[in-house]
């Protein structure tokens, strides 16, 4: 018995000794984390390098370049830049950077140099040269920012430049050796040439320029049906407007000019058949998106005096939504009698009495999915007798290529088909009415027809002549070869002198060109491929 309470307790003595021992050893380690002393952090020897110089500096482990900076007491500018950047940690012995940045602005004005510039005219003999506007030199300030770092110059731009004055060209006309043999011809033939008006009478030969102000943009160009006036827009100075509408006298030695106080003239202008003085015109709104406008569809009029006196008078139409497309707009045409307008738009055909102020729809049309920023509009002209319309019909669907030329009865507004498959850029133009040797009137029709009917668009066009009810249908010109671009042509007055018919004018690579109705003979009469447009009364 003895034996076991001295076992059992030894044991119990080893197990207090051992929980002890674990407690002490718990405590002491308790009271050395909270007594111990802190220790104090390591320093570290950075060297800072500015202004050329470098200073070793001692800092804490951990710092960063900036703090580096402080404690050496630099203080960056707004430009500075330090190397590694302001954010590194350095580590003993690292080294660190302070670049010193500096700009500078500097303004300095430069010559801009005029341009020469060469107008060939063939009015003038070939080599002889009239300068038209003096050149002179432009000025403009261009600002420079230079970047200098530690005073070394790093980087040099351009931030600003401002025209003072803007360069005038040096513009010269020269004269050009006429190729091609002059001839007779009847009536006046206005064309536009190079921002310019032109006229020729009684001889190809015989050239000379009505209007002179070089910002003519051919979106109309007619002669009144005198022939002692010309109706014209040019390019407007107003950023506002695209253009303004102006008529001139065209008798030689005259230098008129009117303004008819009407802006934004892109479709339609004309001259009323009836009346030498007045002036039927239809307006558009300028827009910044494509195509430029927005149609007002409308249709004014407008008279004016020799002395330069212009009224407007009761418009025929007011503004209105032009139909199908009518964003794009309208095309009219003056009835020989000057009585009535055919109008054309993407969807149909009409009429419109200026008696009555009826307006009729002749026929209607599917119109053409261009997937562009344009519509298409048939060309439109009436019969040299004023009984029948001249057209084309687009067949759906709407994306398709198929056009035929139309000949509309008022009488029974029926269409009748006289050319299939002439391509979107037909323009028929009927020619003046001529007395057969059966002692009846006629008159012939000239056309355009594509050369790819499928592809008319950027097609090709050859000139045609037949008969106005689509007999003697045959080409004029080319008949063969690459074929003119699409354009309204014009009939000469009167046949020309020593021949038995009227010729057609038309443009070929920007010249004028002529061509008999009857045999198909063709002559240039341009060659300075600077002709836009051409009328002939």
């Amino acid at each position: 018995m003895e034996n076991i309470l001295t076992d059992s307790q030894n044991q119990f003595r080893n197990m207090r000794s051992f929980f002890l021992s674990i407690i002490l050893l718990l405590a002491g380690i308790l009271l050395v984390s909270c007594n111990a002393p802190q220790m104090k952090q390591g320093s570290i020897t950075v060297s800072v390098t500015v202004d050329g110089k470098t200073t070793n500096i001692e800092v804490a482990a951990g710092s960063t370049v900036e703090d580096a900076l402080k404690a050496a007491g630099i203080v960056p500018g707004a430009l500075d830049r330090s190397n590694p950047p302001s954010y590194t940690l350095l580590n003993d012995g690292s080294k660190a950077q302070l670049i010193r940045v500096h700009e500078e602005f500097t303004v300095d004005q430069v010559v801009i140099p005029y341009e020469h510039q060469q107008l060939h005219n063939e009015s003038l003999p070939i080599g002889e040269e009239f300068s038209l506007q003096t050149g002179q030199n432009g000025l403009k300030e261009i600002t420079t920012r230079r970047v200098f770092e530690d005073g070394v110059e790093v980087s040099s731009n351009v931030v600003k430049t401002v025209v003072l004055k803007e360069a005038l060209p040096q513009i010269t006309m020269v004269g050009v050796q006429k190729p091609f043999a002059p001839f007779p011809i009847p009536g006046r033939l206005a064309y536009l040439q190079d921002g310019n008006a032109w006229v020729m009478e009684g001889t190809t030969a015989n050239r000379r320029q009505v209007v002179s102000t070089n910002d003519l943009d051919g979106r109309v160009f007619s002669l009144s049906p005198d022939g002692s006036w010309l109706l014209f827009t040019r390019r407007s100075e107003d950023e506002e407007n695209i253009n303004t509408l102006w008529v001139a006298k065209v008798e030689e030695g005259s230098d008129e000019m009117i303004d008819l106080d009407v802006a934004n003239v892109v479709h339609f202008a004309d001259w009323k058949p009836d009346s030498v003085l007045t002036v039927a015109f239809s307006t558009v709104e300028p827009r910044s998106a494509a195509p430029g406008w927005q149609a007002n569809n409308d249709l004014g009029l407008i008279t004016f005096s020799s002395s330069g006196f212009v009224r407007r008078l009761p418009p025929i139409l007011e503004a209105n939504s032009g139909g199908l497309y009518g964003w794009w707009g309208t095309d009219f045409a003056w009835a020989p009698d000057g009585l009535q307008l055919a109008y054309a738009r993407s969807d149909s055909i009409g009429v419109i009495d200026l008696q009555t102020g009826e307006q009729r729809t002749i026929f209607e049309i599917t119109p053409l999915q261009t997937f562009g920023d344009w519509a298409w509009v048939p060309g439109i002209s009436w019969g040299s007798d004023g009984n029948v319309l001249f057209s084309e019909e687009h067949h759906p669907p709407a994306e398709s290529q198929a056009f035929d030329l139309m000949a509309v009865s008022l009488a029974a507004s029926n269409p009748l088909v006289i050319a299939s498959q002439v391509g979107m850029f037909a323009y028929p133009v009927p020619s003046p009415i001529r007395e057969l040797t059966s002692g009846e009137s006629a008159y012939r029709l000239a056309y355009l027809q594509a050369i790819f009917p499928s592809q008319s668009e950027t097609s090709r066009y050859r000139l045609m002549i037949m008969d106005r009810d689509g007999s003697n249908r045959h080409a004029l010109f080319p008949v063969e070869g690459a074929g003119v671009e699409p354009q309204r042509v014009e009939w000469s007055p009167k046949p020309l002198e020593g021949r038995a018919d009227n010729a057609i004018a038309f443009l070929n690579q920007n010249n004028l060109w002529m061509v008999d109705a009857t045999n198909g003979e063709a002559w240039q009469v341009t060659g300075d491929g600077l002709t836009s447009r051409i009328d002939w009364k």
